[in-house]
C-alpha cells in the first residue's frame, strides 16, 4: 500500500522477509545465508531500527557483486578451550556466523559460568542487539562489540580513526523482556546520519564536523567530514576499548586496517566481533534475579525513566506491518532482485 505522501509504502513483516530472501538469493547467496540475513533485516524493521534494516540492502548487494563477500559462506566454530570459542565466518556476512556459533556460546557459558566468542573473517552490517538478546533469552548476560572503518575522530582530533564501534549489553529477566542497549560509541550511528541526509533532517550540534573541521548540523556535510565520539574523551576511551576487544582479541582488523583493505564498494569492511556470555546462576548468589528486579523497579520510580530496550520491545509487540518503508528504497531493492 502506498501512503498519502507517495514517498513510503506499507509492507507486512512477511512481505519484507520474502523480499529480502529473494534479493539475496538472486545476487549470489545460498539459502542458509539468505535466510539468516532476512531474519536479521526483518527483525530490525520490526523493532523500528530502520537504519539497520532494508536501508542496508544496497550495501550488502554491492559487496556480493564485487565478490568481496562470500555469499555461500559456511562458518566453522571451534573450541580453543572449553570456554574460549572461535568462529571463522568464511569471508561471509555476520548473521549466518552468529546463527551457527551462538548456541555453542550459550552451552559453554551455561556449563562453565563464562565464555567468550571471537568471530573472524566476517562482514558485520547489522545491529548488535540480536546477538546479545539471544544470550539474555537463554538466561545469560551478553556483551558484544565490533569495529568498522574510520569515521569518528578520537577526542582532541579532527581526523577519523575509530569506527562508530558499537557495543551492546543484554541482561536476562524472568517473565520480562531483557534489558538491552545497543549503541555506537560515536554521538550517532553512521546509518542514522545517512538516513537524516537522505530525508533532509538537520542533526543536533555536536554530532560531527564538516570536511574543514567546523561544527555543522548538516548530515551531508558530516558524512563528508567526521563524526565525534559521545561524551568527548569518555566515549573516545570506550571506542578504543571496542577496537581492542573486536580486533586486538579476535586478531582481525582494527578500523584503520579495515579501511586499507576494503574495496569501498559501499558494503561493510572485513572485521571481527567479540562476544562475552556470563551465567548469573553460577556467578551470582541464588537471589540475583530478585535483587536485580528490585533495582529495576526502583529506577523506574524516577519520573521519565525507562529501561534500555523497552521502547524497542514495545514497538516489536505492536508491529505486524511497517507503514513507512521508503518507496524509492523499495523500488531499488526490487530492481536489485
Amino acid at each position: 500500500m502506498v501512503n498519502d505522501n507517495n514517498k513510503s509504502i506499507e509492507l507486512s513483516l512477511e512481505e519484507i522477509k520474502s523480499l529480502v530472501i529473494r534479493v539475496f538469493s538472486n545476487n549470489g547467496c545460498d539459502i542458509n545465508n539468505s535466510n539468516a540475513l532476512a531474519s536479521t533485516i526483518t527483525a530490525a524493521e520490526r523493532d523500528g531500527a530502520s537504519s539497520h534494516g532494508l536501508f542496508r540492502i544496497p550495501g550488502y548487494i554491492a559487496s556480493l557483486v564485487s565478490k568481496k563477500v562470500n555469499g555461500k559462506s559456511n562458518p566453522v566454530v571451534k573450541n580453543k578451550t572449553n570456554i574460549i570459542l572461535e568462529c571463522d565466518a568464511d569471508n561471509g556476512f555476520a548473521p549466518l556466523a552468529l546463527e551457527k556459533s551462538l548456541p555453542a556460546l550459550v552451552n559453554s557459558a551455561k556449563n562453565n559460568g563464562i565464555s567468550t566468542l571471537s568471530i573472524k573473517n566476517c562482514y558485520h552490517f547489522a545491529a548488535l542487539w540480536p546477538e546479545t538478546e539471544f544470550l539474555a533469552k537463554n538466561g545469560l548476560v551478553g556483551i558484544a562489540c565490533t569495529a568498522y572503518k574510520p569515521s569518528v575522530a578520537p577526542a582532541g582530533s579532527k581526523e577519523p580513526f575509530f569506527g562508530t564501534n558499537p557495543i551492546s549489553m543484554a541482561w536476562p529477566r524472568d517473565n520480562h523482556d531483557p534489558v538491552v542497549f545497543d549503541m555506537a560509541t560515536a554521538t550517532m550511528a553512521k546509518g542514522e546520519v545517512m538516513l537524516a541526509a537522505r530525508d533532509g533532517h538537520e542533526l543536533p550540534e555536536g554530532v560531527g564536523l564538516d570536511s574543514k573541521g567546523n561544527i555543522t548540523k548538516d548530515p551531508k556535510e558530516i558524512l563528508k567530514g567526521v563524526l565525534l565520539p559521545f561524551g568527548g574523551y569518555k566515549g573516545s576511551a570506550i571506542s578504543l576499548m571496542v577496537e581492542l576487544f573486536a580486533a586486538g582479541l579476535t586478531g582481525d582488523y582494527f578500523s584503520y586496517e579495515a579501511e586499507l583493505s576494503d574495496n569501498n564498494d559501499g558494503g561493510p569492511p572485513k572485521g571481527g566481533e567479540f562476544l562475552l556470555a556470563m551465567n548469573p546462576d553460577i556467578i551470582a548468589d541464588n537471589n540475583w534475579n530478585n535483587h536485580c528486579e528490585n533495582f529495576f523497579s526502583k529506577i523506574k520510580t524516577l519520573d521519565g525513566v525507562r529501561l534500555p530496550g523497552e521502547r524497542r520491545h514495545k514497538i516489536r509487540n505492536q508491529t505486524n506491518v511497517i507503514r513507512n518503508v521508503n518507496k524509492e528504497l523499495y523500488n531499488k531493492i526490487n530492481e536489485l532482485c
